[in-house]
């Protein structure tokens, strides 16, 4: 497992196993993010089992599975409400951490300077520079 800390409250991450949920919990994340579909992945990573092994942990676990390329509103709506609600820092996965921080940086645009959205992922190696138009485009509705 590979904990990519955006900000000190968002971390991303390649694929988690049910197995890595102590350290996430360990390290301090309260609510775990499933940006991944279950039509992608084995059984023993679907959504219900991931969902199991998080909250008998006592961790907050929500699904915001977002398809790669065919990304919604929805899920930018659903993913800034569960980084809201969330009683402490969050950990979002998917299949490399990509998803899982374009989804936020559109979550948070007018939160942030947009600068910030696309350069805090960067140091990780997720280019959305792309994104520029459709964050300030938010950042301004």
């Amino acid at each position: 497992m590979d904990i990519r800390a955006i900000t000190p409250d968002y971390a991303v991450s390649p694929q988690i196993e049910p197995g890595d949920l102590p350290a996430i919990k360990a390290a301090g994340y309260t609510t775990v993010i499933d940006n991944r579909p279950d039509g992608e992945i084995p059984p023993h990573l679907h959504t219900d089992q991931m969902r199991a092994a998080a909250e008998a942990l006592g961790l907050t676990f929500v699904a915001n599975p977002v398809i790669g390329g065919a990304m919604t509103m929805d899920n930018v709506t659903a993913q800034g409400a569960a980084i809201a609600a969330s009683s402490g820092p969050v950990f979002a996965y998917c299949a490399s951490g990509n998803r899982s921080s374009v989804v936020w940086a559109l979550a948070q645009a007018g939160k942030r300077p947009a600068d910030e959205l696309i350069g805090l992922p960067a140091r990780f190696g997720y280019q959305l520079e792309h994104l520029r138009p459709q964050i300030e485009a938010l950042a301004q509705g």
